[in-house]
């Protein structure tokens, strides 16, 4: 379903117009309110729910702590359905309840890029796991971003890749879409300041269930070393199947769905010995480790960062809310940006003016399907 701007802007009209119901609300005063744009339905409505569980882990530690403005905080959830009419529509049903004080938006870049405009319409905080370098560049003051941009993750891929393993013929493969794209050109640039330029950059369209020929295009290039940028996981493992059923073994540092728990399901010993950045690994901080036991605890299953970012967007949103002592839009924004040295699941974050949290990516490997972490490399310039 395509949502036009007319009806989006009658979505929030219609909102608004209910005073008394509103004034009831605020008079009650019962909670204060967090939208969630997630898919619940779609390719990704698996993801959605580990995107959930890891804001849920933290709205109960954030409640049980006194909530905030003292005030229990209560998460207000719209599916997205995994598509960009999908989100701008959720986010309209959301931005429509003006009770809700702040959103937590997309995982993925394209559906951010989607809903940005109507972002800075409604001229409230919205928190992203997206990684398009752009979103948060582009003169939106309204984006936070809770996962490191492909800036950093090109470069990290780039630095692992030529420094540590001492590959320099690369094939690049990535998706056309808006993450893919910036991703893409991210890691070729960082190649060439390398003085290693791929022999090879490839795209593919997202839900294709056939990968042979880009798997003959990189089989075909002489390329030694493989760097990806895949959107979605099941494209992912269905692509490292035919990579190795044609017999291609070269190594391959991915982006941080080559190590998402759903991906290393789904690839199986494809994706053995394999590396990937990833902006959550378990153990690479004491803050990481405490996230991971306590979704472990409460869900029986390990966390990646598809739960990892949302779990730190409410913390640290909370946070904001509490010191700003408000719920004006203005006063959480400069109260986010003033956050430094915050230890999170995902690194440390220290919010730069254009909202990015995080400035660089741990380097995890694939060992026989338990992801072990490498190191970390940062970047503050």
């Amino acid at each position: 379903m395509k949502l036009t701007r007319r009806e989006f802007s009658a979505g929030l009209a219609a909102g608004l117009a209910a005073p008394a119901l509103m004034r009831s609300a605020w008079a009650q005063g019962a909670t204060i309110k967090i939208g969630m744009c997630v898919p619940v339905t779609g390719p990704a409505a698996e993801q959605g729910l580990w995107a959930q569980n890891g804001a849920k882990l933290a709205l109960a530690a954030v409640n049980k702590a006194g909530g905030v403005l003292g005030k229990q905080v209560e998460l207000v959830i719209e599916d997205d359905q995994t598509t960009n009419p999908g989100i701008v529509l959720a986010f309209s049903k959301l931005a429509a309840q003006s009770d809700i004080v702040a959103f937590l938006g997309s995982i993925r870049s394209t559906q951010v890029q989607a809903m940005a405009p109507d972002v800075i319409k409604v001229g409230k905080p919205v928190m992203i796991g997206g990684t398009n370098p752009d979103l948060t560049h582009s003169g939106n003051p309204w984006l936070f971003r809770f996962r490191p941009n492909d800036n950093y993750s090109g470069r990290v891929i780039a630095d692992f890749g030529v420094n540590t393993l001492g590959k320099k013929k690369w094939a690049i493969v990535h998706s056309t879409d808006a993450f893919g794209t910036a991703g893409g050109k991210a890691l070729s640039e960082a190649l060439t300041k390398l003085g290693a330029p791929p022999v090879l950059d490839q795209g593919y369209a997202n839900q294709s269930q056939d990968f042979t020929p880009v798997v003959l295009a990189v089989k075909q290039s002489g390329a030694d070393v493989l760097g990806t940028y895949f959107t979605f996981e099941n494209d992912l493992g269905i692509f490292a199947r035919q990579l190795r059923q044609l017999g291609v073994n070269i190594p391959w540092v991915g982006s941080p769905s080559v190590v998402a728990v759903s991906s290393t399901k789904l690839a199986g010993p494809a994706l053995f010995n394999t590396y990937g950045v990833a902006d959550f690994a378990e153990d690479s901080s004491d803050a990481a480790k405490a996230f991971g036991k306590a979704y472990r605890d409460a869900y029986k299953t390990a966390p990646d960062n598809q739960s990892a970012w949302p779990y730190d967007a409410i913390t640290i949103l909370s946070a904001a809310i509490n010191k700003a002592g408000s719920t004006d839009p203005n006063k959480i924004r400069d109260a986010i940006l003033a956050t430094q040295k915050f230890a999170g699941a995902e690194g440390e974050y220290n919010f730069d003016k254009n909202g990015d949290g995080l400035h660089g990516y741990n380097v995890v490997k694939n060992d026989k399907g338990k992801i072990i972490y490498d190191k970390h490399i940062d970047f503050n310039d």
